[in-house]
């Protein structure tokens, strides 16, 4: 098992319950391919670098979870294709 930590932005015009539902859909795609989520952190909304689809800001989420070397090309086909996710980002971790 390895880690890895994946960035996710989510669109800022979506409500509480949807934003909420796409980092659910995120959680369960880890897990779906058996990943363990160990951490989640949520930044909240912070404004983007530069214009993504004419968006300005974005919710970050950091999600740290273990798994296998295969998974995290599994769950980023899957993200990929997700609506409200601005951008995302899979690294593994460095073991300290």
């Amino acid at each position: 098992m390895n880690k890895y930590e994946l960035a996710v932005v989510v669109n800022a015009k979506l409500e509480d319950e949807e934003r909420a539902a796409v980092v659910d859909s995120c959680k369960a795609l880890i897990e779906r391919f058996g990943g363990t989520i160990t951490n989640v952190d949520d930044w909240g909304k912070k404004r983007l670098a530069y214009e993504v689809q004419k968006m300005k800001e974005g919710f970050y989420y950091f999600i740290q979870f273990d798994a296998e070397s295969t998974a995290p090309a599994e769950i980023e086909s899957r993200i990929r294709i997700m609506d409200n996710v601005i951008r995302f980002l899979c690294v593994k971790q460095e073991k300290a």
